[in-house]
């Protein structure tokens, strides 16, 4: 293995001033509720407000500040997140069998939370395909009101138009113009106009990531994300071109954005990097990518296959691309990732949109014990157990032993009166 070019390096780590700042807007929000997210609209976003709630006049007008070809965008995305989720949602099933002890029936529920919240990060770009991905999957989760959280949009005095028509198309039940900090502490505890959820999804910066750290435990989550990532492997048979754009069209997204390549062969290395150089100066990003590429951007050259597939695997990436010579064989050996793209032709980019997979995924090495935003994240698997008096007959002896040797003596006499009852009959 050999380091072609290696990341400034940098920590993602809270700082405390982070963590008071954020701690600070997150009471603000308790004590003073919408007046509170009024004025850091105004304060953050440089927006005035007279209500946080998005009315459904205004959701209306945002189909007409689009173009029909965005509209239908949005659709056919929408259709294939539903087809996705749906198909996963099939894979799930209720429990209910019989123990090999007697009169002992075991089981399980799949429930879904009854309230969630979604959020839509507003920041340098509108998104609404994560509006599609974090809705769309709720609803068909079975969640029955999901209340979706943007910063308003400075040009437009509320939510981005395409956000708004996203957020319509997937199901929003409710629409609120907030975000950053102050969204997460509105979802977490409630205010006068935002009735409080039992879980909150969705990507954003450092300070909702903060805030989401702080209302766990009393709000579920689904992760706490970091700057996005990709990983490429490639060999002497990948296209450079293909190779170039993809890391480039990651690094776009911040100048924080990991972006990696692993390739087994030094002259596809230089070609990629010419490729880079080219693509560069036509983009009209370039600016956040190339800042990227050259503090986050990482070139490593590996002596084989077998070596770039064990690196891939200890670095498990948001996203890993497969570039190689027989990827769908080489994609079997890899275990640790957010989303898999097989084959020169599976861009990120289709993930992100239209293919159907999420693309609320683990950052920062935790797809080795993690995955995306998915219908399960919505989804409570509640046990039950259903016990006769014989099945109680058969557990007694066992549970009483445990309970005594636990000392928990309420317990093992929970068991014996039943027992005793049963004798006494």
């Amino acid at each position: 293995m050999e380091w072609i070019k290696k990341a400034v390096e940098k920590t993602y780590e809270r700082d405390r001033q982070l963590t008071e700042l954020v701690s600070g807007i997150i009471n603000n929000v308790r004590l003073n509720g919408d007046q509170e997210l009024i004025k850091l609209a105004g304060q953050f976003d440089h927006v005035t407000l007279e209500s946080v709630k998005v009315s459904k006049s205004t959701v209306k007008e945002a189909y007409e500040k689009i173009d029909g070809k965005t509209i239908d965008a949005l659709k056919f995305a929408a259709e294939n997140i539903s087809f996705y989720a749906e198909s996963q949602y099939q894979c799930l099933k209720a429990l209910e069998i019989s123990s090999p002890i007697p009169g002992v029936t075991l089981g399980h529920r799949l429930i879904p939370v009854d309230r969630c919240g979604a959020y839509i990060p507003g920041g340098r770009y509108p998104l609404p395909s994560s509006a599609l991905m974090s809705i769309i999957t709720a609803k068909i989760a079975g969640v029955k009101s999901v209340a979706a959280c943007c910063p308003p949009a400075t040009n437009y005095g509320t939510i981005h138009p395409a956000v708004l028509v996203a957020m319509d198309i997937a199901g929003a039940d409710e629409i609120y113009a907030v975000g950053g900090a102050q969204a997460i502490a509105a979802l977490a505890y409630g205010t006068e106009t935002v009735p409080k959820v039992n879980l909150i999804v969705g990507p954003g910066n450092r300070f909702v990531t903060e805030a989401k750290r702080q209302v766990l435990g009393d709000v579920g989550i689904d992760s706490l994300a970091g700057p996005s990532e990709v990983l490429i492997l490639a060999d002497e048979t990948s296209n450079p071109n293909f190779v170039a754009i993809d890391l480039l069209a990651q690094a776009e997204h911040d100048p924080n954005t990991k972006t990696i390549l692993i390739c087994t062969d030094r002259k596809m290395i230089e070609a990629v990097q010419q490729s880079l150089e080219k693509y560069s100066k036509e983009l009209s990003t370039n600016k956040i990518a190339d800042q990227s590429w050259k503090d986050n951007g990482q070139i490593i050259l590996a002596d084989h296959l077998e070596e770039a597939i064990e690196i891939a695997n200890r670095i498990a990436p948001e996203h890993l691309e497969v570039q190689t010579k027989n990827p769908k064989a080489v994609s079997t050996r890899l275990n640790h990732f957010g989303s898999l793209f097989i084959g020169e032709h599976a861009p990120v980019a289709f993930g992100d949109y239209v293919s159907g997979t999420n693309h609320i995924l683990p950052t920062m090495g935790t797809a080795k014990y993690s995955n995306g935003v998915w219908v399960g994240t919505f989804i409570k698997t509640s046990f039950y157990q259903e016990i006769t008096e014989e099945g109680c007959q058969n557990l007694s002896e066992a549970c009483m032993q445990l309970a005594q040797v636990e000392g928990l003596h309420a317990h093992r006499e929970s068991v014996s009166v039943r027992v005793n009852a049963f004798n006494e009959k």
